[in-house]
């Protein structure tokens, strides 16, 4: 497992491409948990992942926040990949209403926005968990607690 990693991205597009970077790797069993401000990227890093795990283009993904989980299934039919916003959830017993255990699976991967609304809920749980921050109005800060090694950025 590597050490925390910083990234500075540029614009919606770079912070797209890092997403899709990251989502060519991943394997499954994977839980990446987004915390930052509103505007800050998280749902343009998402956008990324989905689409490089061939889920989705990035143009088709939007955040869940009425729905709360958005179910993508990978082109090549080996992985789920869940995006769960829980912007809108109360408390972690709402959060764990919408099955979030179930989700877990080494054949999903899990992407959770405002994940610091459900600390309790991933608290025992390897999950990489992503910053993100504003520089300015275009460049965001990218911060992952930890990188595993297979994901090389």
């Amino acid at each position: 497992m590597n050490s925390r990693k910083e990234y500075i991205t540029s614009g919606t597009q770079q912070t797209i491409e890092l997403g899709e970077r990251i989502g060519r790797v991943l394997r499954g069993g994977e839980v990446i948990g987004f915390i930052g401000p509103l505007g800050s990227g998280k749902t343009h890093l998402i956008k990324g992942i989905i689409s490089g795990l061939d889920a989705c283009d990035a143009e088709h993904v939007t955040s869940p926040t009425f729905v709360l989980v958005t179910e993508y299934q990978c082109r090549h039919g080996r992985l789920a990949v869940y995006h769960i916003d829980a912007y809108r959830v109360q408390n972690v017993a709402e959060f764990a209403n919408i099955g979030f255990d179930e989700l877990l699976r080494p054949d999903s991967v899990v992407l959770l926005e405002w994940a610091d609304k459900v600390p309790s809920a991933i608290k025992n749980i390897e999950a990489i968990i992503v910053r993100l921050s504003h520089i300015n109005e275009h460049s965001r800060r990218i911060e992952f607690n930890y990188v595993p090694d297979y994901i090389s950025l």
